[in-house]
């Protein structure tokens, strides 16, 4: 007689040969293959490889848009980041020096991060950017740096997020 116990049908098993494909709920990311190569004529990155990136364009290369340029042409930011309190009101210049640096980092290895705005508000400072991992990533520094309350908030349908810090 054997000890083991009977397993419901598929538990415990594997699938590997499946690929599973990664929801794309940004609108501004493209369903069409672009022409390679394609260069925006407002930032000048250039579509090759199949992503966005920094270079010389050649004089062949189309023209249009890129995403980030786009969202800032729309003004449609793909995260906000709302940062508050007394710490953050007493430390403002070297916050802001924290945001830009990390944007400047970002931005030299993938375009389509940036900062689109830096807004003062009653309650502190609203950030806008073209990308959510960006956001994130300035969320995490300055928690990092000088600890405080941190949120994420996706909205329905994980089109924006919302990245609160307060100190």
């Amino acid at each position: 007689m054997s000890n083991k116990k009977a397993m419901p049908t598929g538990a415990g098993k594997h699938r590997g040969d499946r690929l599973l494909e990664e929801m794309d709920h940004d609108p501004y990311h493209s369903k069409l293959k672009l022409t390679e190569p394609t260069v925006c004529p407002d930032c000048g990155a250039i579509f090759t490889d199949g992503r966005w990136s920094w270079g010389e364009a050649p004089a062949d290369a189309r023209e249009t848009r890129c995403p980030a340029c786009q969202r800032i042409h729309d003004r449609v930011p793909a995260a906000f980041l709302t940062l508050s309190g007394d710490f953050r009101q007493s430390h403002d210049e070297e916050i802001r020096n924290l945001m830009r640096n990390i944007e400047q980092r970002e931005r030299a290895e993938h375009p389509m991060k940036r900062i689109m705005d830096i807004g003062e508000t009653d309650d502190g400072l609203t950030v806008t950017v073209t990308d959510h991992r960006l956001a994130r990533g300035i969320g995490e520094a300055l928690h990092h740096a000088y600890a405080g309350d941190l949120d994420y908030q996706y909205t329905k349908g994980d089109t924006m997020l919302r990245v609160t810090w307060h100190r």
